[in-house]
């Protein structure tokens, strides 16, 4: 599907009586989440991007990307490769999910594979080029993280390496996963910002800043008092979605 920046425009509403977050005057931020090895969509919206930063010239425009970038997806080392080509442009923020950091725990740890494979590492192995045995045991597990490892470029490790747990600009909060009700943003734990679900969703606090996050697939992009998710299930429904923000006005492809 191809999609022109016109079609950017499908402002999302806040709850009436809210008010509204905004960003600095002059910066334009443009967030996706949960890509999981979806290169092909995430280079449309790349697409939809350039076009419309060629149209309306922010001031300063930032690229966050909240984190899931392998895994399930049929093409978690593309989706990289193209996530570090953006990185040189020099104005991208990338996030860490939890399914880096699940990577990350099976460089660490080589018997966590079979929990890997579970939730989509199958996926990204292939992509590399490893074809793992259906029910590896240990002395396979580790030869396989030994072959992924061969197998990834460095620039791969290193980015991985690099990414960040959250991001903050004017009144908003960036996050794979969200926050734990009633700490300080300052004060969060990894593990909640990675991997936290119903204590967030459920809360209607304010969390001092307005959450952007992915990590819980819905339908679409959900917009509420205090939070905002934009994981629409890439990998499931090849749909995508970038949200851009500039001011205190959000709009969605």
């Amino acid at each position: 599907m191809k999609i022109s920046a016109s079609q950017m425009l499908s402002a999302l509403r806040y709850p009436k009586s809210t008010a509204k977050p905004k960003l600095p005057d002059g910066v334009r931020i443009y967030a996706i989440s949960d890509i999981h090895g979806c290169a092909h969509l995430l280079e449309q919206m790349l697409g939809v991007i350039d076009a419309d930063v060629a149209h309306s010239r922010p001031y300063r425009a930032i690229e966050v990307f909240l984190g899931d970038y392998i895994d399930r997806g049929p093409d978690s080392r593309s989706t990289i490769d193209l996530l570090i080509r953006r990185a040189r442009r020099g104005n991208a923020v990338f996030l860490r999910g939890n399914h880096e950091a699940f990577l990350a725990e099976v460089f660490r740890d080589p018997l966590r594979i079979p929990d890997w494979l579970q939730v989509g590492g199958l996926q990204t192995l292939m992509s590399y080029g490893l074809s793992p045995p259906p029910h590896p045991n240990e002395e396979e597990q580790r030869a396989l993280v030994r072959e992924l490892a061969a197998a990834m470029p460095p620039l791969h490790r290193e980015f991985l390496k690099r990414l960040r747990l959250s991001f903050t600009c004017g009144d908003f909060f960036f996050v794979h996963a969200g926050v734990r009700p009633g700490v300080p943003l300052s004060e969060q734990q990894e593990a909640d910002l990675l991997w936290i679900r119903e204590e967030f969703l459920q809360s209607q606090k304010n969390f001092g800043k307005y959450v952007v996050h992915g990590h819980t697939p819905v339908r679409s992009a959900e917009v509420l008092a205090n939070r905002a998710n934009i994981d629409t299930g890439a990998y499931a429904t090849g749909n995508l979605t970038l949200l851009s923000i500039q001011g205190s006005r959000l709009l969605a492809v």
